[in-house]
């Protein structure tokens, strides 16, 4: 069944030389980093996706290192890479107003974790500009502007393994309150913390 257009909001894991928008950081990039031992394109999580559905990618927002958080490694990036702020470039500069956007992946986090972001707490209401540097009120308020801004979307929130057991519990929560689809992996072949071509398969 076709997913019809699609827009991914990720991180290293769904980055693809030449793929994402100019200028963000790539991790997949093979003849650099030969340990990924992913070495094209068709062998990533979100083409084979997109293949198997018949589905269109729209746009592939992924930024390797970004947090879903404004803390990001070097502190604030409120204003640079983190999911929020790219989310909110997109919405100022009136993207999801002239494209159909029929799905959404969000997969994020694990920066957050590996940054060791402030986790905070889940909330759903009073959220804060300084909430906005912890994980849990930025996943809630990334998920809430998503579903209000496209309505029609299905949105999915893919959760990766090995986060901090509070920030894979929190975001099961905020997933389930907005009801967003969770896609919670069990396992995942990687090496340096990456999905290998093993680990990149969706099934």
């Amino acid at each position: 069944m076709s997913l019809g257009n699609v827009l991914i909001f990720g991180d290293s894991y769904s980055t693809f030389e030449g793929y994402i928008p100019k200028g963000y950081a790539c991790y997949y990039i093979p003849r650099e980093k030969p340990e990924t031992n992913v070495r094209h394109v068709e062998e990533t999580w979100w083409h084979q996706v997109i293949a198997e559905t018949g589905s269109t990618l729209l746009l592939n927002d992924s930024w390797s290192g970004s947090t879903v958080c404004n803390t990001g490694y070097s502190g604030d990036c409120s204003k640079t890479n983190s999911f929020l702020c790219r989310f909110n470039r997109y919405k100022a500069d009136g993207f999801f107003d002239k494209n159909q956007i029929d799905t959404v992946f969000v997969f994020g986090g694990t920066n957050d974790s590996w940054a060791n972001a402030p986790v905070g707490e889940v909330k759903f209401e009073n959220i804060t500009d300084d909430d906005l540097f912890c994980v849990l009120p930025a996943m809630s308020l990334l998920l809430k502007n998503i579903c209000d801004t496209l309505p029609k979307a299905k949105i999915y929130c893919l959760i990766n393994t090995e986060l901090k057991t509070v920030i894979a519990d929190g975001y099961k929560q905020i997933a389930k309150h907005y009801s967003v689809k969770p896609i919670c992996f069990e396992n995942i072949d990687k090496m340096n913390g990456h999905p290998t071509i093993k680990g990149m398969p969706n099934e």
